[in-house]
Formats: structure tokens, sequence, C-alpha cells
């Protein structure tokens, strides 16, 4: 039995393969359409509008036309959960019942000593800071803080919320201890160096420290809130090896267990709102890491959940933070509600205040995402003045007239009638008028940005489709059919080896005649396993996404080969060519003429 990438046996990648379908895969995190034999959707991997992601089951690969990510099952996973090859295996293995038995034939996950010693100095840090709040001085006046903020021993533990002296080398001598080496735990945010001299100073000092976890439990970070005065007020590790903010959610790896049984998400701004909701009894609360949402964490929720609550601040700022993350979540098909935490306060604030019950219902009557852009729009105006009403309404009828139910439609227009003592049959015919312009825009282009949807979607301009040199092309046309059939590749391998003119696709060939060679039948999401190259199963699933028939003769494989290897010769004329007049203008006409009879030898070639 061979063993693929990281000691994995490709009988266990085949399997992970087979049991893996790609539609199943990606519709987890992006919602797909279908189109002729084609599935698309937005794509998880960058920001765009138009739909250019596209995932063909009888290939069972993914590309992406806008940003080029392509691949098979395995990859998406990869790449939408920032697994290495063999975690990506191992997980999908696991999800799909596929034993993976003791000794010969687990996958085995390579180690990397430095994230070992790294998630180990992370998980003794919080222990050290953790027993630091609870049992000594140095924590009694942070410890009297969190009590004035509602929290008891049970939820301290629970989210092991501990805290940092405000001294220079705590950390520095505890980690130095244990033999741990000060330049690796510097590159892993635990420590700063000095700028004056040589030597290492504690990273957090003087602050309240939040472990952050991945979603398997493990510390990979901190957030630490400063005691008393000062700024930042909140300080964050740094972008590591363990840690990157943009794919990690606050309390994902407790929250879990009650988002897959729930299908539902309560995103929060603030670590602060995810504990006190903790408490309040919704353990389905997660958090941004203190930055704008991003598309890898809206991938994550939609992996796991069907709607997402936002239960951000009830100030402005608040407000229009809920704003930008509406398009992004319903953009991968989410539902989304808006809960309406009173103005002027954040969640932590309002259980504090009002205690746990009145938040659950605050939770439960969230609103929906066309009544809080209504909501928001409502509080620019001064409806007691008849503009005021005027320049409401008509702000709030292209929200309305988005909507594709022609019930809700009527819902939202009859209270906004009743609400501005407004016709309801004008204001009926103004939206009409309004759904018919909206039509006529989009059949020649995208929708111009809503003042409420400033969210992640920017309208570029289209490039026209770049023409292929003949060569290029007629590489990826052979690439194409020798993926789709072994005796096309071996009549290619014959007569053009590698002899490609661009460097993948010489690579891609040189790996598929190994492929082949094994005895395996043609298989394209196998195949690229076997790569393990981003660019090189880029390339292939650009590739396999051309819209060229599989059938193949001699006539046409010979054609292309002729192409192939017409270029280097085509090139090799034209460099002589210039050679030439460079000559002519010098006045060597003895040298001139000597390269005129090689490029017609050439030509005759």
């Amino acid at each position: 039995m061979s063993t693929g990438q990281g000691n994995i046996p490709d009988d266990v990648i085949e399997e992970v393969l087979a049991k893996s379908d790609i539609v199943d895969t990606v519709s987890k995190y992006v919602h797909l359409t279908k189109q002729g034999k084609y599935l698309k959707g937005l794509c998880p991997f960058h920001s765009e509008k138009t739909p250019s992601f596209t995932v063909t089951p009888e290939r069972q690969i993914f590309y992406c036309y806008g940003c080029g990510k392509g691949g098979n099952a395995i990859k998406f996973r990869m790449e939408i959960e920032g697994f290495s090859f063999p975690e990506a295996v191992k997980t999908m293995a696991e999800e799909n019942d596929i034993s993976l038995p003791e000794g010969q034939g687990v996958p085995v996950i390579p180690r990397n000593p430095e994230k070992e010693r790294l998630i180990e100095a992370n998980e003794l840090s919080a222990k050290l800071y953790h027993f630091l709040l609870k049992n000594t001085e140095h924590g009694t006046e942070a410890m009297k803080y969190l009590r004035s903020r509602g929290m008891n021993d049970k939820v301290i533990d629970q989210f092991q919320i501990g805290y940092a002296p405000d001294r220079w080398d705590t950390l520095v001598q505890f980690l130095s201890k244990r033999s741990f080496d000060l330049k690796e735990m510097e590159k892993g945010g635990l420590l700063s160096a000095r700028h004056e001299q040589e030597g290492y100073l504690d990273r957090f000092r003087g602050r309240i420290m939040f472990p952050i976890h991945d979603r398997n439990g493990k510390v990979i970070a901190f957030a630490g809130r400063i005691l008393g005065d000062g700024q930042p007020k909140y300080l964050n590790s740094p972008e590591t090896l363990l840690f990157n903010k943009s794919r990690i959610l606050y309390n994902l790896h407790q929250a879990k267990t009650s988002i897959r049984k729930s299908r539902q998400i309560l995103l929060f701004e603030g670590y602060g709102d995810v504990i006190s909701s903790w408490e309040a009894g919704l353990q389905s609360g997660v958090a941004t890491m203190g930055t704008s949402l991003t598309e890898n964490q809206v991938a994550i929720m939609k992996s796991m959940a069907d709607e997402v609550v936002v239960i951000y601040d009830g100030d402005k700022a608040g407000m229009a933070a809920a704003l930008k993350v509406i398009p992004m979540l319903e953009g991968v098909g989410l539902r989304v509600r808006i809960a309406l935490v009173n103005e002027g306060m954040d969640p932590d604030d309002y259980i504090r205040k009002f205690g746990a019950e009145r938040f659950r219902h605050v939770v439960e009557t969230a609103v929906s995402t066309t009544k809080f852009k209504l909501i928001y729009l409502k509080k620019n105006h001064i409806l007691l003045e008849e503009d005021g009403k005027i320049a409401y309404a008509k702000e709030a009828l292209p929200i309305i007239a988005v909507l594709n139910s022609s019930t809700e439609r009527e819902v939202y227009l009859r209270e906004l009638s009743s609400e501005l003592h407004l016709s309801y049959e004008s204001l009926k015919q103004d939206c009409n008028l309004l759904r018919q312009s909206m039509q006529k825009k989009m059949e020649n282009g995208d929708n111009k940005e809503k003042r409420w949807n400033n969210g992640r979607h920017k309208k570029g301009r289209q490039s026209a489709p770049t023409l292929l040199p003949a060569y290029h092309a007629a590489e990826r046309r052979l690439l194409s059919l020798m993926l789709q059939d072994a005796e096309a590749a071996r009549y290619v391998g014959d007569r053009l080896g590698e002899a490609f003119n661009i460097e993948d696709h010489a690579a891609i060939a040189a790996y598929l005649y190994a492929f082949y060679a094994q005895g395996k039948s043609p298989d394209i999401s196998r195949f690229m396993s076997s790569l393990q190259d981003d660019r090189l199963e880029m390339t292939v699933s650009s590739i396999m996404m051309m819209e060229a028939p599989a059938e193949w003769n001699v006539q046409v494989l010979d054609d292309c080969i002729r192409e192939v290897l017409k270029f280097p010769q085509q090139r090799e004329i034209d460099q002589k060519k210039e050679e030439m007049i460079k000559a002519e203008r010098s006045g060597d006409f003895m040298r001139a003429a000597q390269i005129a009879s090689e490029i017609i030898a050439l030509e005759r070639q």
C-alpha cells in the first residue's frame, strides 16, 4: 500500500474523496445555484458581487474565475478551514466514519515542534495568569473589577480568565525556568523584545487576560483588557504561527455543541458580551477578534449554522457595524436577524441592568434585516415634519422594493403607510415603479450599492477574456484530453514528453505520466490530491473548466503537438529577425545576410 502526502495511504485519501461529494462539501459554506452542468455561487475566498465560483459535480472539482483558487473537496476544506493536507484528510475521515486503524495506515500529521512548543507555552501561560488572578495579591484589584461586572468564580473558571501583573518579567521568568526559547516566545506573541537593550519583557502587563482558543480548545492567543486607565484598552496577541485573527471566532470551542444542535449562532462584538450571554443561559455566542467580520469567519459560521442573530452595541457605531455584516452573512445564504439592544448599551451592560430573562427575550424577538435597515434610516429623519416623512419614505422604498416576496413587501409598505400617515396605494405604486427601474438596471449590470449596504461587494469593471497564444491554448487542450484519457496521455508522452513550453504544464504532464504508470484510471479529483502544489492544482482546475469535448483522435493531438513544438522555433526566428535588423542598422551587412539564411533554414523546418 503506497503512502501519499504526510504518510497518508493512498487508499485512505481515495476513500475520503469517494465519500466527500464536492457539492455537499462546498454547500456547507457557499450558497450554490445550478447553471447547466455546473453550480455557481459567491466565492468564499475573495469579495465579489457576481458569482464566479464554480463547482463541477461530474469532475468533483471547484474553480473560481475571479481569484483562481481551485481543487477537489480536500483542497476546499484546506483553504476554508486553514487545515494542512493531513489535518483535512483526518477530519474528513472522522466525519465520514472512515476507520483509521492504529499503527500503519493512520494518517500521520507531520509534527511541527515549534507549533507544539508554542501551544504548550500558551497553555501554561493561561494557567499562570488564571492562578495569579485567583490566588495572589497581584489579582486582587482585577478580581474586584470582575466581581463588579457580575462575574462569579464559576464563569471565571469556565473562560479561564486571568491576570497579567503590572511587572516587566513575570512571564519571562516563568518561561525561562521551563527552558522555553525566549526568541521563539517573542515570535509567538507572548513576549516583546526590549528596544534599548538585549533581552525580553512581558507583552501583557497590568491586564485582565482572556485566553483565545482554537476550535479544539487549545489556547493559541490572548486578549488583555487594561485594568484602570490607559491605551490601548484591549491588546490582542499579534498574528503568529498559531493565531490568525481573521480565521478565529472567540468561544467557538465551547459554543460549537450548542450551535450544531440549534443551527443558530449569536454573533457579538466583545468578549464580555459572550461571557455574559453564556451566564444568561445562551451558549451559542461567539465574537470577532476585535476587528470587522471577515469572509473566513463567515465561511466557518455557514458550515455550522443556518441562522445568525447579530447582537451588537445599541449605539450608532454598533448599528453601523451590524449593517456592514448583513450583506456578508446573507451573501453566503445565512438567515440573519438583528437583536435590538437599548441605545447606548452593550449586551453585557444590558444583561447586568435588566437581567438574563429580559435579554433572552431581546434575542428571541430579534428583527429581520429589512426591519432593522428601516429602523436605522428612521433615526436620521424627524417624522413630525412633512419633509422628514417624505425623505424617509424615499430612502425606505428602495429597501422594500428589493424584496422578492410580494407578501413581505406588502407588510412593510402597510407599516410605512401607517407610520407616516401616507396612502398605501401611492406607496405601493412608487415601490412597483422602483422595482421596474431596478430590474432594468440589473439587465445592464449589478445594482448600485445602497446607503445602508457598505459591505464587502464592490462592483468592478468586467474585463474582456484574454485570448491565449496558439501554443498556450494547444497545451491546455492537450492536458485536458490527457487528464480524461490515459491513452491520449500515452500518445502525447511518446511524441512530446515534457517538452511543454509553460513550466507548470510540463510539471502537470510529468505528474500525469507517473499517475497513469501506477495503473490508475483517469480521475481528476484523485490526481489533484497527488499534486500537493497550490499553483498546479489551480491550473488543473482552470484547464478542466474549459468547454472542450473529451473526444479525441490522432489528428487533434498531432495538431496540438505541432503548435507546441512550433513555438520555440517561432521564438528563435523572431529573435534572429531582431538580430538581423540590429546588424543592418549597424552596417554589418555580411552578418545580416548570414542571419537571413539561418532564418530561411528555420522557416523550412
